[in-house]
């Protein structure tokens, strides 16, 4: 696009930072992770400090592909910086896992939240309530409800890039508003202890508290993520070189300053097992209920289907410019490099993006219900995102090396302790999060592996139609 075409400022980028963030996992996953806590008997500090070091790692990740985004400006973001560092094998698996768990499968678990706490107000739409049941087969509404958000925002999505940013910016005004109503009222209220937040610290440090600890950050890592999707839309903003830095920093410094305060907050009015043991993990539900009244689980209901939807709208939003940048180089499907005339915006991205999240979500009528589906997700989406976040930042110092007179306006804030923090903690995560669950991590492990063939059969096709 050229640049006086480009439609996002620092404002719309990091809502979208900070919208495609704060979705589901501040409203639900506490309670998940307070679970594993209990069972684990990792202590009340060990739950606050999950969300500390998740958003450390944030931070430093995000300040690291802030020199990348200044480097090389494009549609595609994380699939170019991977391509240019190791290769398009690397640049497309990436895609493919995009595409296939990662950005799908947040979709899919962010729109099961949405429907869940729709249930509020619509008792019927339920991971309880069976619509079709035949076999090993069985739908339920909650389902209904998450396909539905996915339908009506890829619709919104398609009339533009400039409405579609400015639905996101209203959104995320609202969630962060929400948020902060919900954090003055519990900090302030006198049905809380500072007794809670005892004991510290695990009784003895195992390989299986590692384990269950580090699955609880999958469970974190999953709130803190998609701060890197503003990247993949860098040919749609203005002077990319200057704002995506900035709106990396600030939305991730942001979430993080609320993530942290809202756990404190939770902790503060539920004990770690009656939060571990509240219904549906609608643990902020539970919490305005205490504090507010029957109000209050209206008004924390009302606000968590507006944080989810604007959560999902802005994967929706970004998602398919990195297919259409594969797509553009020949490693994808070619229709999804086509752009609507009237709109300026990759339809057909978004359509196939629609289907295979549909597809994720109806994935658990093979099995799980909603919440059980929900946690899977969780793992299986996180684990695979910070897998080649990893990389990336890895190819940060690659591309030091190997490309030193590549122009960087920007320069990775800290560098090299910074990004080599990020790396070093993710390389933990990542062992121990394959040793506690390892069916989740090694399915994760299996797709991105899947994508190889593919690679190979897209690359050639490319070279036949050129040759």
């Amino acid at each position: 696009m050229s640049e006086g075409k480009r439609g996002l400022r620092l404002l719309d980028a990091t809502a979208i930072v900070a919208g495609s963030m704060i979705g589901s996992g501040i409203f639900l996953a506490p309670a998940l992770i307070a679970d594993i806590a209990v069972r684990a008997q990792l202590g009340a500090g060990s739950f606050l400090f999950i969300w500390i070091v998740g958003g450390l790692l944030t931070v430093c990740g995000a300040l690291s592909f802030g020199e990348l985004a200044a480097a090389m400006p494009a549609d595609g973001g994380q699939y170019v910086y991977l391509r240019e560092a190791f290769s398009p094998l690397w640049g497309f698996l990436y895609g493919w896992t995009l595409f296939t768990i990662i950005q799908c499968g947040f979709i899919a678990a962010v729109s099961l939240a949405f429907a869940n706490y729709l249930g509020v107000f619509l008792p019927f739409i339920s991971a309880q309530q069976v619509v079709v049941h035949a076999g090993f087969f069985s739908l339920f509404t909650v389902q209904l409800g998450a396909i539905a958000l996915i339908v009506f925002l890829t619709w919104l999505n398609e009339r533009g890039l400039r409405s579609a940013s400015l639905t996101q910016n209203l959104l995320t005004a609202g969630k962060i508003a929400a948020l902060l109503v919900l954090l003055g009222v519990a900090l302030t209220s006198a049905k809380g202890s500072w007794g809670h937040f005892q004991p510290l610290a695990p009784a003895a440090l195992t390989t299986a508290t590692m384990a269950a600890f580090s699955v609880a950050m999958s469970k974190a890592l999953f709130g803190y993520d998609s701060w890197n999707i503003v990247t993949f839309l860098a040919g749609e903003t203005r002077d990319p070189v200057r704002t995506l830095p900035r709106a990396l920093a600030l939305g991730t410094l942001v979430v993080t300053a609320i993530y942290t305060l809202a756990n404190v907050a939770y902790l503060y009015i539920l004990p770690l097992p009656a939060a571990a043991a509240v219904e549906g993990q609608r643990i902020a539900a539970t919490i305005a209920q205490m504090t507010i009244g029957p109000a209050g689980l209206m008004f924390i209901a009302a606000a968590i289907v507006i944080s989810a939807s604007g959560c999902v709208n802005g994967l929706i939003l970004t998602g398919p410019w990195l297919y259409r940048s594969m797509a553009c180089d020949g490693l994808f499907f070619p229709a999804m490099a086509r752009m609507d005339g009237a709109h300026g915006i990759p339809v057909r991205s978004l359509r196939y993006q629609a289907v295979w999240a549909i597809v994720l979500v109806l994935s658990g009528s093979l099995g799980s219900r909603g919440a059980r589906l929900y946690s899977d997700l969780l793992t299986f989406t996180s684990f695979a995102s910070l897998l080649f976040n990893t990389l990336t930042i890895a190819g940060l110092f690659v591309l030091r090396r190997r490309r030193p007179d590549l122009p960087r306006p920007y320069k990775a804030f800290g560098y090299p302790v910074v990004p080599l923090l990020y790396l070093a903690i993710a390389a933990f995560l990542l062992v121990f999060i394959a040793v506690g669950d390892p069916g989740n991590a090694g399915l994760g492990a299996v797709l991105i592996a899947a994508g190889v063939p593919f690679y190979w059969w897209w690359r050639g096709r490319e070279r036949r139609a050129t040759s």
